[in-house]
């Protein structure tokens, strides 16, 4: 899962992101874009490891992308291909500035990438309306889609309001900005905790607040300080946490696990996902050969401790392609190739 952290100038997305991504202020790459991987947190997967004691423990991973301000006309391109997007809106006072006002800031920055989006719409479609005219032959249900496109942009509105239209499988390829999820965290001052009322376009996303600069502290303290600080401000879960379970909700992913003694391991798919492709996320061969899927979920391998007594118990199931998988399951697949 790629997220690519976005707002307005001063709005705390640099503070954030090392909050994040627990990585140290960088001051010489300012302006650069910056990357970083995130372990995702499961404890599923501490668990089991424990229980397997395997050569590798890896967990799902999502990398955050911060694009640079260097050079401001192309800064979008650096989150093109992100899944979503986290916009950050700032919500604290900064001497010599207009006072916070979210709502307004969100609509800016969105109307920014709606007319990205519709200058792509319609240089693409001015390319079908030439080719028309010479008789070549044009991709008609393109074409549908992209007047579809053009006629929200043209109006001001993003295209991830039409989720069955930002994620037609013709236009991925375009990568619209508007198209894609958004969460919205509403950057606070040290001593505000609440969620102020989105007005507009921003009232139809889902937000949380964090409170960036004290989160910053905590990213960069030793697990003890850390635990201790969360404490002192009445903290229940650190920002990287929450933000993770609802980018997981917002793209609607879930993670099915493998265990042995070689790995333990999660792997993200799209809630939904039958089992013949959950496969094809560990490797194409195994969607390939696919014959069956022993399944267990993690709730009923834990009471009863192993594979062994979770089969006497009978909730170790084998499952065909066409099986939904569910979040937690355990699966070892079966394949022939």
């Amino acid at each position: 899962m790629k997220l690519g952290i976005i707002g307005l100038g001063l709005c705390g997305k640099t503070t954030l992101f090392e909050a994040l991504t627990t990585t140290p202020p960088q001051p010489e790459k300012k302006g650069e874009t910056r990357r970083a991987l995130v372990s995702v947190p499961d404890q599923r997967i501490d668990k089991l490891s424990a229980i397997f004691t395997p050569k590798k423990t890896i967990y799902a991973t999502i990398e955050y992308i911060l694009p640079g301000q260097k050079d401001d006309s192309n800064r979008l391109n650096a989150v093109r291909d992100c899944d979503a997007f986290i916009h950050v809106l700032r919500n604290f006072e900064v001497p010599g500035i207009d006072a916070p006002n979210p709502s307004r800031d969100f609509v800016k920055l969105d109307e920014e990438l709606i007319f990205n989006d519709l200058v792509v719409a319609e240089k693409r479609l001015g390319k079908i309306e030439q080719d028309k005219k010479r008789n070549r032959q044009v991709d008609e249900k393109e074409e549908k889609l992209l007047r579809q496109c053009h006629a929200l942009l043209e109006n001001n509105t993003p295209l991830r309001t039409d989720p069955d239209l930002a994620g037609a499988p013709e236009l991925k390829g375009f990568a619209f900005f508007s198209a894609r999820p958004m969460l919205v965290l509403i950057n606070n001052d040290d001593d505000n905790t609440d969620i102020p009322a989105l007005t507009g376009a921003g009232a139809e996303e889902t937000a949380i607040a964090v409170r960036g600069r004290i989160e910053h502290e905590i990213s960069q303290m030793n697990e003890e300080d850390a635990a201790a600080f969360l404490e002192e401000y009445n903290i229940a879960k650190p920002a990287v946490d929450r933000v993770i379970t609802e980018s997981y909700t917002l793209l609607g992913l879930i993670s099915f696990l493998t265990v042995g003694k070689d790995e333990v391991r999660a792997w993200t798919i799209q809630r939904g996902t039958a089992a013949v492709d959950a496969a094809e996320a560990i490797h194409s061969d195994i969607k390939k050969g696919f014959i069956r899927a022993e399944v267990v979920s993690y709730d009923d391998f834990m009471a009863a401790g192993s594979h062994a007594e979770a089969r006497k118990h009978g909730t170790v199931r084998l499952e065909g392609k066409t099986y939904i998988v569910q979040d937690g399951d355990i699966i070892d697949f079966r394949f022939n190739v």
